[in-house]
């Protein structure tokens, strides 16, 4: 599923306007009657409702959608905020729709000058529709003061496309206290990119997504640089096993994991890696290890580094398919050297993880040695120390991992709520599963090693990075339905992994 730019919304609705062909006071009227549905649905005639109108397309919605209500019986009043005397085409329109009602003419009072606030309630439905995704500029003066008043107030509060003052991609420079706090927010269409940010949460509230009709061949025609993952993108890409498969030819994985008292991640990694189908797991680890992954994971091959404590000699990897390096190995010195060389000699595809990206973050000028198409999974800490600067949100962030990730000609999974895949080619893919119960320590060994795993079996590096997220999610997601997300573990993942693996090919 595509997700477009303010500038691509707008380039949608004309594509649909001048192809259905439809008049856009029409394509208004079909986004307001979705909306005044999913009104309806949930709230009585016995609820009064409050619209705040701008003078911009969004405007024009929410004053359709007032008069909608008021159609049915809603004891709707409507605030329309005209202070520059410049309403959009459309949002006049439906003014005058309203105008021309004897009956509904009364529930408009046009805002010029004066405000006078009206009382909002518990009891009172807020309907935002002061500002969608035209918005290029925070919210100031009497709008901010508005929005300050309505987010006071104890009402419910509905918005439709957007909170408004919530700007459709960028909100790194907003002034967060002049954004609605949507209860409910009817976004049109599609997930607005700024809904995939963790910190925009609390302004947007439940989310519900309203199809209202535009053009399918635009969608298809406009190229978009963000996309969700979906499962019918996820299944024509898993590689089946032929009947007469073996070990020898289902993949040869290295996973170069683990430090004393570190011993978990190395052994959640190798499980994955042994769960998402390798043919064979060699997971290299200090001595003190040996016991725990003999027992933890006798399916696996361990090969014994000569430190006691940590992982300092490297690794020949002329027989094997696909690296993965880092989970557990803490950062020592001498780790980071034998990090460093292991991936200079590496000829084969490359995953790096955890302490791996620790040790470029604390000798980023290593960052220029690394191989093209090297797979790097960070969380957002440790993306920012790997950039050398904090970022003040996620917008920034996941700007900054897509340059860094056509620079180095690297794959970067930016782990989060919504994991976002930076291609070399400057395309990002967001994974539409997982749930917060994956909030917890080990996971990204989990993924890690399922990522590693698939390059092992011959998956090209973009189809391993989009599987592999996309089941690791999915994992999680069956294993909460039946444990529940407060109790979930990163061993449940695995466990949980043959039923991802299942759904898919179902």
């Amino acid at each position: 599923m595509k997700i477009f730019t303010s500038a691509q919304i707008h380039e949608l609705d004309q594509y649909t306007i001048e192809h259905e062909p439809i008049r856009s006071v029409d394509l208004m009227e079909r986004a307001a009657k979705a909306i005044t549905k999913a009104i309806t649905e949930k709230w009585s005639t016995q609820t009064p409702v409050v619209v705040f109108a701008g003078p911009g397309n969004n405007g024009g919605d929410a004053l359709a959608v007032g008069r909608l209500l008021a159609e049915q019986d809603y004891k709707v009043h409507i605030y329309l905020f005209n202070t520059n005397g410049k309403l959009s085409e459309d949002c006049a329109a439906n003014k005058q729709r309203i105008l021309d009602s004897r009956k509904l003419k009364d529930m408009l009072t046009e805002v010029i000058e004066e405000f006078d606030p009206p009382q909002l309630t518990a009891q009172t439905l807020v309907i935002d529709g002061l500002f969608g995704s035209g918005l290029t500029k925070p919210l100031a003066g009497g709008f901010a003061s508005l929005v300050k008043y309505i987010n006071q107030s104890p009402s419910f509060i509905v918005s439709i496309d957007l909170p408004s003052g919530l700007m459709t991609e960028d909100n790194t420079y907003n002034v967060r206290a002049n954004i609605i706090k949507a209860d409910l927010t009817l976004t049109l269409q599609q997930k607005k990119l700024a809904f995939l940010f963790p910190e925009n949460q609390q302004f947007i509230g439940q989310l519900k997504i309203l199809d209202i009709r535009l053009s399918e061949e635009g969608t298809q025609r406009i190229e978009a640089h963000y996309t969700m993952l979906e499962e019918n993108d996820i299944r024509p890409r898993i590689l089946h096993r032929n009947e007469y498969a073996h070990k020898g030819n289902m993949g040869h994985a290295l996973v170069i994991a683990g430090s004393y008292g570190m011993a978990g991640a190395a052994v959640l990694a190798t499980k994955a890696c042994l769960r998402a189908g390798a043919g064979k797991v060699t997971v290299r680890t200090p001595r003190r290890n040996n016991d725990i992954l003999q027992i933890s994971v006798p399916e696996a091959i361990i090969d014994i580094d000569r430190d006691e404590l940590y992982f300092n000699e490297t690794v020949d990897t002329e027989d094997m398919d696909a690296v993965c390096i880092g989970p557990g190995l803490r950062q020592q010195e001498n780790t980071a050297i034998a990090v460093i060389s292991q991936i200079r000699r590496t000829q084969c595809p490359l995953v790096l993880d955890a302490d791996a990206l620790n040790v470029l973050a604390n000798h980023r000028a290593w960052l220029q040695q690394l191989p093209k198409n090297i797979i790097m999974t960070p969380h957002p800490k440790e993306f920012d120390l790997l950039n050398g600067t904090a970022c003040s949100d996620s917008y920034e962030r996941l700007s900054k991992a897509r340059n860094m990730a056509e620079h180095l000609n690297a794959y970067i999974l930016l782990k989060g709520h919504y994991t976002a895949l930076c291609l070399p080619n400057g395309q990002v893919i967001f994974n539409s599963t997982g749930n917060a119960g994956m909030a917890t320590a080990g996971c990204g060994d989990v993924l890690a090693g399922i990522i590693t795993a698939l390059l092992a079996r011959g998956y090209k590096h973009a189809d391993a990075c989009m599987v592999g997220m996309y089941l690791h999610g999915l994992a999680g997601d069956l294993a909460a339905k039946e444990l529940g997300q407060e109790s979930l573990l990163a061993s449940d993942l695995i466990d949980y992994l043959p039923k991802a693996f299942r759904r898919i090919d179902d």
